[in-house]
């Protein structure tokens, strides 16, 4: 039974993996663009880039995602398809979360790099590029992996606007035919995110030590990452 439950719940992944890529990338698009916008000289780009991670991190995900599915076609007459409703959501939401990342990992780079990178007399994009984000995004990674399998996890709300991934094959699916195997089949969905975001990580150390052999560093600690994380 437990091997039928995970069959069915199986038939949801497909829809899952694509609204979590979709919004990973989406997500670190976002994150970077505000987060360096929040560090822009121009004061209206900083102005824009903060609205957009407050107005974002500040509202409801759930709210967000049915005034995009269900509001938004009403005032613009189109409507987009519920899984990239999904993706749009998950990316403009945890992008604002990301961008903090990008903020924060950007100002500790520390002081001295950036005022060798002047006395070597690189523009400021020249600076940004080859100097100051190589050594951030070490720092970045970490709480990206957490962001990340965060909105693998919110990837579950799609459910309510009736995109076929892993929660709503359990919800909708199995739980109204098996009303006594409820145990079973939650235990079978949380094997299913477990296994993915066990992928996610996995795919972010790797990543993190390419990232830290780029600059000649090791990889950030994990204590050290919660404990920025945290803060």
């Amino acid at each position: 039974m437990f091997a039928h439950f995970l069959a069915v719940l199986a038939q949801g992944v497909p829809a899952t993996v694509a609204a979590t890529l979709g919004g990973v990338v989406l997500c670190a698009v976002l994150s970077f663009a505000a987060g360096l916008g929040m560090l822009a000289p121009q004061r209206w780009v900083r102005v824009l880039a903060r609205s957009y991670v407050e107005v974002w991190r500040g509202t409801s995900e759930v709210v967000q995602l049915f005034w995009i599915f269900f509001a938004l076609p009403l005032l613009v007459g189109f409507e987009l398809l519920p899984l990239w409703a999904g993706i749009l959501v998950l990316g403009l939401n945890h992008g604002a979360y990301g961008g903090e990342i990008v903020r924060g990992a950007v100002l500790a780079v520390p002081r001295e790099q950036h005022e060798c990178a002047i006395a070597l007399s690189f523009t400021r994009l020249q600076r940004l590029r080859r100097v100051i984000l190589p050594q951030a995004l070490v720092e970045m990674i970490p709480p990206f992996t957490n962001l990340f399998i965060q909105l693998l996890k919110a990837s579950a709300l799609l459910s309510l606007i009736f995109v076929h991934e892993i929660t709503y094959q359990g919800q909708v699916v199995l739980a109204p035919s098996y009303t006594g195997q409820t145990v079973w089949i939650y235990l079978a969905m949380l094997a299913l995110y477990l296994v993915l975001a066990a992928l996610i990580a996995g795919g972010m150390r790797a990543l993190e030590r390419r990232a830290a052999a780029a600059v000649g560093r090791e990889p950030v600690a994990a204590d050290a990452a919660l404990g920025r994380g945290g803060g």
